[in-house]
């Protein structure tokens, strides 16, 4: 069972990143609970699948947004029915073929089993930024390539 589920959180991570990329607002608000929240890159906090809906709509409309490339690094239960991944992502932004290392990410997703399925209840990115650590932020930069020029190569 667990190892199961274990796929399906990761699953449900790598189906909301495709959503991003895809930019669709109503793919993305569909994989969270129905109170599920969304913490941004900038602090901003969306509570609810309308919030979510709205606010994603808005920026998938005004903005340019990049593609995430990720690395999931564990996947945990955390007892029935919910668990926790943690991940590291990086952006490219559309034209480009290379992330942009100043917005790399940390990724926190909490999920919750909610009418049999798997949903994000929580999703929170945080800026890698590691202060006065530069080679932990150039590592996670190569790690980040490698996944890109990888994904690269399978197309």
């Amino acid at each position: 069972m667990e190892t199961n589920a274990t796929e399906k959180i990761a699953q449900l991570y790598q189906a909301l990143l495709q959503q991003w990329n895809k930019r669709s607002a109503e793919g993305m608000t569909g994989l969270f609970a129905k109170n599920g929240t969304l913490i941004g890159f900038d602090g901003s906090q969306l509570n609810g699948q309308a919030e979510i809906y709205s606010v994603l709509d808005e920026i998938f409309s005004n903005f340019p947004t990049a593609a995430y490339v990720s690395i999931i690094k564990d996947v945990r239960m955390l007892g029935e029915g919910a668990a926790l991944l943690l991940g590291v992502a990086g952006m490219v932004a559309q034209g480009q073929s290379d992330i942009s290392p100043e917005v790399n990410v940390i990724h926190s997703l909490t999920a919750v089993l909610e009418d049999g399925n798997w949903r994000v209840a929580l999703f929170q990115n945080t800026p890698a930024a590691f202060h006065g650590r530069p080679e932990l932020a150039e590592k996670l930069s190569a790690d980040l390539r490698q996944v890109l020029s990888a994904a690269v190569s399978q197309n």
